[in-house]
């Protein structure tokens, strides 16, 4: 392929011994399904995978992969860069290689799109790429990028940011939610739902959505007392889910249950059931076309106004802009 290439044309994924093997094969694995559902007029996408010097890079679980690309052979002209993270020895000496950061501040302006996943913001960090900017990386590493950069607008809750033309991502898994909406970018909705279908994901997700959805912040310190009673909530946030009836449902007094609750998976059950339902009502924003009205029924939100007052507090806008901007 030439040097001249149309948007979306060429993406290099760029890794480091110690990488994370997902971060690298997520993102690689999502933008090769892609060339499957493109239409012949479109133009395919070329990817590339680079290290620092071209040798075979080893990942912090002991995956190899060697078929690489050293920096100063790739093409004068990229569509999109991907960064990887990995692990913090790995990411040190990623972070201190001052010929990776200098390539990197050279290329930035010439590639189209500039992205990183997890632990890779911090690469962009040391080149300065993400200074005045919306970004994100790792749930346990948030605190640290931002008290390394305090000119970055770390957002810990978000899985992905677009502050174009940098792009970061949260942990691991997430960077294949960055690819995708990329790919839409690049190719529309109807490419990258087909490729969230053949990675066989449970859905596409915003990059609003947080890092940590209420169910998983819950069922992470749920005892076996309470983990069905969480499961029975999720399954069905529309449902009764009054103190009184899921007191009931595990044999306790309300006062009891109330107490364990909060001592089993850290919050009340109100404001349990409350994220638990703006949760769901934000998946069923992106993925259904449903009315507003029923959409908050489904959900257990009391009424239209409930869900809009809901949506301003807790996620900042409007249930109709959530869905106009990540449906």
């Amino acid at each position: 392929m030439s040097d001249m290439i149309t948007p979306g044309g060429r993406v290099a994924i760029l890794g480091f011994d110690g990488f994370q093997a997902l971060d690298v094969v997520g993102p690689f694995e999502a933008f090769a399904k892609a060339n499957e559902h493109l239409p012949p007029e479109d133009c395919p996408y070329e990817i590339l995978l680079a290290s620092p010097d071209g040798e075979a890079i080893r990942s912090n679980a002991g995956l190899t992969l060697s078929v690489t690309h050293a920096l100063a052979e790739l093409p004068a002209q990229l569509d999109t860069l991907v960064v990887a993270g990995g692990s913090e020895t790995g990411l040190r000496a990623a972070v201190a290689e001052t010929e990776l950061i200098g390539w990197l501040q050279g290329r930035a302006g010439s590639t189209r799109r500039v992205a990183s996943v997890c632990t890779g913001a911090f690469v962009l960090g040391a080149a300065g790429l993400l200074a005045g900017r919306r970004a994100t990386t790792h749930w346990g590493a948030c605190h640290l990028l931002q008290d390394m950069w305090p000119d970055i607008d770390v957002d810990a809750d978000a899985i992905y940011t677009a502050d174009p033309p940098i792009y970061t991502s949260a942990g691991v898994t997430t960077g294949i939610d960055l690819s995708l909406a990329l790919i839409e970018a690049d190719h529309g909705s109807a490419v990258a739902l087909a490729v969230a279908r053949d990675l066989v994901l449970y859905m596409r997700r915003p990059g609003s959505q947080a890092q940590f959805s209420t169910p998983l912040q819950s069922q992470v310190a749920a005892g076996s007392r309470f983990s069905r009673l969480v499961a029975d909530m999720i399954e069905d946030p529309g449902s009764d889910l009054s103190v009184p009836a899921l007191a009931e449902k595990v044999g306790m007094s309300e006062r009891t249950f109330v107490r364990r609750f909060r001592r089993e998976t850290g919050t009340s059950p109100a404001q349990f059931v409350k994220r638990l339902r703006i949760d769901h009502a934000r998946t069923l924003l992106v993925s259904t076309d449903w009315p507003l009205a029923r959409i908050a029924e489904r959900s257990g939100i009391a009424s239209l106004a409930s869900l809009h007052r809901l949506f301003l507090k807790h996620v900042g806008v409007t249930p109709t802009e959530y869905r106009q901007r990540f449906g």
